[in-house]
């Protein structure tokens, strides 16, 4: 298998499930359940049905019905950066809090 083999099989991007352990260091809740409405194309679906691009310190979530930029993150030293401008709505269950 030569190296554009491999790198034709490998994904290209992960579920928003990477996202977890970043914003678990801020929030309380684990927002990858948080149900999300996509302001750009009206899908409703969990934060982990994300598309995620890139690596740390930073990552990209998109759509994965239009591909629009739901949300941003980045760590830097002593700080996390979160831009939220495309997710929409959120909805977060509180477990009967």
């Amino acid at each position: 298998m030569t190296s554009a083999d491999t790198a034709a099989h490998q994904p290209t991007h992960r579920d928003g499930n990477v996202l977890a352990g970043l914003l678990s260091e801020v929030f309380d809740v684990d927002l990858t359940g948080a149900l999300r409405r996509c302001p750009h194309c009206g899908l409703l679906g969990a934060l982990a049905q994300l598309h995620v691009y890139g690596r740390l310190p930073g990552l990209v979530a998109r759509c994965p019905a239009c591909s629009a930029i739901a949300l941003r993150i980045a760590r830097h030293p002593g700080a996390l950066w979160l831009e939220f401008s495309g997710t929409g709505a959120v909805r977060i269950p509180l477990d009967g809090r």
